[in-house]
């Protein structure tokens, strides 16, 4: 099941206090990104973040959830009608999260 628009957008005004979050499309789903850094994404209209130590402690009894089938288990964030918690959430996760690698351009 694809995620919706509507609950994409919901998310991203929920983020709305962040500077640099973005979202790219990604066979039905969402890849979300905070200052060019992967966190998470939104698949079947779910929240799913990775999960680094500061979502952990954050988030202690958050679920682990395959975000599709053959991926990583993420967090499931289940307190996304907070803002001021998904925006902390999101800094404390971007300060742990590696940069992300230049794309390398096709031929």
């Amino acid at each position: 099941m694809a995620s919706s628009k509507q609950y994409l957008e919901f998310i991203l005004e929920q983020l709305s206090e962040l500077d640099g979050v973005s979202a790219r499309a990604m066979m039905g789903e969402y890849i979300l990104y905070y200052n060019g850094k992967i966190v998470g994404g939104i698949y079947d209209d779910r929240l799913l973040v990775k999960p680094t130590k500061s979502a952990r402690a954050l988030m202690p009894d958050a679920l682990l959830e395959l975000p599709y089938e053959g991926a990583k288990e993420m967090l499931l964030v289940d307190n996304v009608d907070d803002r001021a918690f998904l925006a902390e959430l999101f800094r404390a996760m971007a300060r742990e999260l590696p940069e992300q690698k230049p794309r390398k351009k096709s031929r």
